[in-house]
C-alpha cells in the first residue's frame, strides 16, 4: 500500500472514530468538528498534490537526460553519465523525507527496464572519440597551404564567393658571360667577350575571385599588378674597357590575366588519392619582353640593354595539369603533374630594324610533389619540390639551340585560420636551379563570402 492510500484511509479512519465519539452530542457541536477534519484533509490533499507535480517534473528531468545521452556521440555518453549521477544525488538528499518516498518506482519491474535503458544508451554505436560521418557528407580535398595556382588550397563550396588579395616578392641575381666572337686557337677569341652583372627586384599585387559552380568545380580569375626594378653592370673583357657600363630600368603596369578552372574528378574512396584536375589560361594583357624599347651601349660595341620592363609574357599559354592529394592523418602527400603550351606569334626585333620574326616559346612539363602537415585545427604547414624543365624555343621555325631552361624550387607553406571566413597564407620559394629565381615570397589573404 502507497503512502497516499494509507494517509487516505487513515483520515478516513478518524472521520469515523470522531462521529463515533460524538454521539450524543448536540448537532452543532457535531458540525463544527466535522468542519474542522474536513479543513484539516483538505490541506493534508494540498500537500500531497505539490509533491505529486514536483516529482513529475523531476521525472520530466530525468526523462529528457535520458534521451540526451542515447541521441549524443558516444565518446561523450559516459563523461555526462558520470556529471548526472553527480547532480541527482544532490537534489535528492534535499528532498523531504515524503519526497524520497514518492520518488522510488511504484513497480521493480519498471525500475529494471529504465535501468536497461540507461544502460543500453551508454553503448558506443561506433568509434570512441571520433563523431558519427554524415550519410550526406561529400569527401573533399584536405585543406592546405596554397603553394601556387594549382597546388594547395581547397574547392570553393556551392554558391561561395572567395576573394584573395595577395602580394608577391622575387629577387633574381647572378653574373653571365656573353660571348660575341670566333677561335681559332684554345683559349684565344676574336670578338666581344662581355661579362654582366644582373640584379632583378619584381613586386606583384593581385586581386582573385573563385566561385564554386559545384561542389566539385570552382572557377577563378586573377587581375595582377606588377612593378619591377633591373640593374645591370657591363664590362666588356677583350677590348680592355676600364669603367662599367650600368643600366637601370623600371616600371610598371597591368601583368598578364589568369583564367583557371578546377575540378574534383574522383571521390577518394576505397583507398584511391582525391585527384582534382586543373585547367590555367593566361592572356598577354601586360607589356611583352618584345615590346620594350632598347638602347646600344655608348662603351660596349654591341651591346644592347633595355630601357624599360616588361609586365608581362608576351604570349597565350594554357596549363592543364593533374593533382593528387593521399591524406593519412595527420599528414597529407600531395603531387601535381603539369604541361605548359604556349603559342607563337609575330614579333619585332629588338634591333631596332623593323624586321618581325615568328617566335615560338618552348613548351614546358612540371612536377612538384610534397607533404602537408596539420598542427591543430587553426594551423597548417607543407613542404614540396618543384620542378619544370621548358624546352627549345624556335624562331622561324629554327630551333634555337642551347635556349632551354631548368627551373627548380624548394617551397614551404604556412597557413593560419585567422577567423571562420578569413585565412592567413604565406608561402615562399628557394630556387635550387641556376635558371630559377632566387627567392620568391608570398602573402595570401583568402576571405570566404
Amino acid at each position: 500500500m502507497s503512502n497516499m492510500t494509507y494517509k487516505l484511509f487513515a483520515g478516513c479512519l478518524t472521520i469515523f472514530l470522531a462521529v463515533y465519539s460524538q454521539a450524543g452530542r448536540s448537532s452543532d457541536e457535531i458540525l463544527e468538528q466535522y468542519k474542522s477534519l474536513f479543513s484539516q484533509q483538505q490541506k493534508e490533499f494540498e500537500k500531497q498534490r505539490q509533491i505529486i507535480i514536483e516529482q513529475g517534473k523531476e521525472i520530466e528531468k530525468l526523462k529528457s537526460r535520458l534521451d540526451s545521452l542515447t541521441q549524443q556521440p558516444a565518446g561523450q555518453q559516459s563523461t555526462s553519465n558520470r556529471a548526472d549521477k553527480g547532480a541527482e544525488q544532490p537534489d535528492s538528499a534535499k528532498l523531504p523525507h515524503s519526497k524520497a518516498v514518492a520518488a522510488q518506482p511504484v513497480d521493480k519491474r519498471d525500475d529494471h527496464q529504465a535501468q536497461a535503458r540507461a544502460e543500453s544508451g551508454n553503448l558506443p554505436s561506433g568509434p570512441v572519440g571520433q563523431a558519427p560521418p554524415k550519410q550526406n557528407e561529400k569527401p573533399r580535398p584536405p585543406e592546405m597551404p596554397r603553394l601556387s595556382d594549382s597546388v594547395g588550397g581547397v574547392l570553393t563550396r556551392k554558391g561561395k564567393i572567395v576573394i584573395e588579395p595577395s602580394l608577391e616578392y622575387a629577387f633574381t641575381g647572378g653574373s653571365r658571360v656573353f660571348l660575341d666572337a670566333f677561335t681559332f686557337l684554345p683559349a684565344i677569341a676574336i670578338g666581344l667577350i662581355d661579362i654582366r652583372q644582373i640584379k632583378q627586384h619584381s613586386l606583384m599585387a593581385s586581386i582573385g575571385a573563385r566561385y564554386g559552380l559545384t561542389d566539385r568545380l570552382e572557377i577563378e580569375a586573377r587581375v595582377p599588378y606588377r612593378a619591377r626594378f633591373d640593374e645591370q653592370r657591363s664590362r666588356p673583357v677583350s677590348i680592355g674597357a676600364a669603367i662599367d657600363e650600368t643600366f637601370n630600368a623600371s616600371g610598371n603596369g597591368l601583368g598578364d590575366i589568369e583564367f583557371a578552372a578546377r575540378y574534383q574528378l574522383n571521390s577518394g574512396a576505397g583507398g584511391w588519392p582525391i585527384l582534382v584536375g586543373n585547367l590555367q589560361a593566361t592572356a598577354p594583357t601586360g607589356k611583352g619582353p618584345f615590346d620594350i624599347k632598347y638602347a646600344r651601349a655608348q662603351g660596349v660595341p654591341g651591346a644592347v640593354f633595355p630601357t624599360e620592363v616588361p609586365t608581362g609574357s608576351g604570349f597565350f599559354s594554357f596549363e592543364p595539369s593533374v593533382t593528387a592529394l593521399y591524406a593519412t592523418d595527420p599528414a597529407v602527400f600531395f603531387a601535381n603533374l603539369a604541361y605548359n603550351y604556349n603559342m607563337g606569334s609575330k614579333q619585332k626585333a629588338i634591333d631596332g630594324s623593323g624586321d618581325r620574326y615568328k617566335v615560338d616559346p618552348g613548351y614546358g612539363l612540371g612536377l612538384t610533389v610534397g607533404m602537408g602537415f596539420g598542427i591543430n585545427e587553426r594551423s597548417s604547414f607543407n613542404i614540396a619540390y618543384s620542378h619544370r624543365h621548358i624546352f627549345n624555343t624556335r624562331i622561324n621555325n629554327q630551333t634555337l639551340k642551347g635556349s632551354q631552361l631548368d627551373i627548380g624550387q624548394l617551397l614551404i607553406g604556412y597557413a593560419f585560420k585567422y577567423s571562420p571566413q578569413t585565412t592567413l597564407n604565406f608561402s615562399f620559394a628557394i630556387g635550387t636551379t641556376e635558371d630559377a629565381q632566387d627567392v620568391r615570397l608570398s602573402f595570401r589573404v583568402p576571405m570566404v563570402f
